[in-house]
């Protein structure tokens, strides 16, 4: 019985880890419960009995990846007061986190729609989390703060990240240098006007 336990076991690791692989390599969207079967070493069949939808798959999945990441840590950068300091550090996490996962997160948000609802909803809401706790200790009148959201949110994009130090070689310093200077710019800009 023992035994039998530990077989199931192996073969729903050896689907999660198929699935793993063709979604940082092909991405969500492309990924066949055949591909898995076969990268699996398994039928399709075997594949629905352990995962009998897309969004039991798509979960397993996410927390068999998730579980070997260091995730950004928005708990740490909200002990941090100083606007400036705050943003600098949670967009040096975030970019750190990027680049570690960099094939595995571009066939995510590149495949978003085909992802199931329910993930989508989660990514949504921890991409607007993690916006929320960089803005919070910059102040300013309702539409400043609406702005400065938006380029807050463009700044810890991931497709900001990819196209900064992927597509432009930026150095994941440098890009931080870069979109930290442009929100205390927009900052700055916005501080005379309120003045006049």
């Amino acid at each position: 019985m023992r035994r039998r336990a530990e077989q199931v076991d192996q073969t729903r690791q050896r689907i999660v880890e198929a699935t793993v692989a063709l979604h940082g390599s092909v991405g969500p969207a492309a990924t066949t419960i055949a591909a898995i079967a076969e990268k699996a070493g398994v039928t399709r069949l075997t594949v629905y009995r352990h995962f009998p939808d897309d969004d039991a798959l798509f979960g397993a999945c996410s927390a068999h990846w998730i579980a070997r990441q260091q995730l950004p840590d928005p708990g740490a950068w909200s002990q941090i007061g100083d606007p400036a300091a705050r943003l600098r550090a949670g967009l040096a996490d975030l970019y750190r986190f990027y680049r570690a996962g960099a094939g595995m997160l571009t066939g995510i948000y590149r495949d978003f729609t085909a992802l199931p609802e329910a993930h989508q909803q989660r990514l949504r809401g921890r991409d607007s989390d993690l916006g929320d706790v960089l803005a919070a200790p910059f102040g300013g009148a309702e539409d400043d703060r609406r702005r400065l959201r938006a380029v807050i949110g463009h700044a810890a994009s991931f497709w900001t990240w990819r196209s900064l130090c992927i597509d432009h070689g930026l150095a994941d310093t440098e890009a931080v240098d870069a979109m930290t200077g442009m929100v205390l710019a927009l900052t700055w800009a916005g501080q005379p006007a309120r003045g006049r």
